[in-house]
């Protein structure tokens, strides 16, 4: 069934044309509360007479973030209808200020390009579906989405019992993707998907890949430090070999001949296997006196 377009809302009635305030590097989300820093003329405008009447707008992200002034052409045609919670005014002028993400519209044409952008509006509410599959993919999400934050320093570990706690698909969705590390147009795209039950399954892929490239870096970050301690595990060990040799008088009578050695190892250019063996037969040898006659074996081993 289809949810009532009034769900959510918060009591506010959505009238049918509202200032348009485009979103360059960000997006707004239902059901979700974004900051925002507003710092445009034209902009400022729009927000000081929206704060004057219902607080009411519809912000819409543009296709081209470079632009800086935006016209209809370069915004997106889905958008969402906030309401301004929290507003200050910094010395600069600029604004900052808490929107409150409260149900998705279509633009359907303008009616006002200055001093800022209006249009008409008409609300876009998703449509969900009641079932099993529904369920099934919101389980998806949530579990793909808790073991991105188990591999995530930057996600707070607390958003997956949120999302769970969460009262319907379509709240879980926006609320997982206004959260989760997806680009703006991977958030628009999620935005304008329908119906929920897609709209899940393109935030699942969405998640799973991210999900990847994290696990990929994670395994390599490790593998990398697993190398580098080994190495320096390597050169304190040859490091306390070489003092040994010193307190026992060895070093100087065979300092020459390893370092003739690890020379020869080098200029070689061996596979990779072969030289760990070879570098590893030096060690030993390093460690041996020259008086054992192991000592005379490894070294024609080498």
């Amino acid at each position: 069934m289809a949810d009532n377009p009034e769900t959510g809302l918060g009591g506010f009635s959505i009238p049918d044309t509202l200032p348009i305030l485009p979103l360059r590097e960000a997006i707004l989300l239902p059901f979700t509360a974004t900051p925002l820093v507003v710092g445009q003329p034209r902009s400022v405008k729009l927000v000081d007479d929206v704060m004057r009447g219902n607080r009411l707008l519809t912000l819409v992200a543009q296709r081209d973030p470079k632009v800086e002034s935006a016209t209809p052409e370069i915004l997106h045609r889905v958008g969402t209808v906030g309401v301004i919670h929290q507003l200050a005014r910094a010395a600069d002028g600029t604004i900052r200020m808490m929107v409150q993400g409260l149900e998705r519209v279509r633009i359907k044409d303008w009616t006002q390009t200055e001093p800022y952008l209006v249009a008409r509006i008409e609300q876009a509410p998703d449509e969900v579906l009641e079932g099993t599959e529904v369920e099934a993919l919101r389980q998806a999400v949530v579990d793909v989405f808790s073991r991105l934050v188990a591999v995530s320093t930057d996600l707070p570990d607390e958003l997956p019992m949120a999302a769970r706690n969460l009262p319907d698909p379509r709240h879980v969705v926006y609320f997982i993707a206004s959260v989760a590390p997806l680009e703006t147009s991977m958030r628009q795209e999620v935005l304008e998907t329908d119906p929920v039950t897609a709209k899940l399954r393109r935030l699942l892929e969405l998640l799973q890949r991210e999900l990847a490239v994290r696990e990929l870096g994670r395994k390599i970050t490790t593998e990398t430090e697993e190398r580098l301690s080994k190495k320096q595990k390597d050169f304190y060990l040859r490091e306390q070999l070489r003092s040994i040799q010193r307190e026992l008088g060895d070093e100087e009578e065979g300092s020459g001949e390893v370092a003739e050695l690890r020379r020869q190892i080098e200029e070689a250019h061996l596979p990779e296997e072969a030289r760990r063996e070879a570098e590893r037969e030096l060690s030993r040898l390093v460690g041996i006196s020259p008086a054992s006659p192991e000592h005379g074996m490894t070294h024609t081993y080498l």
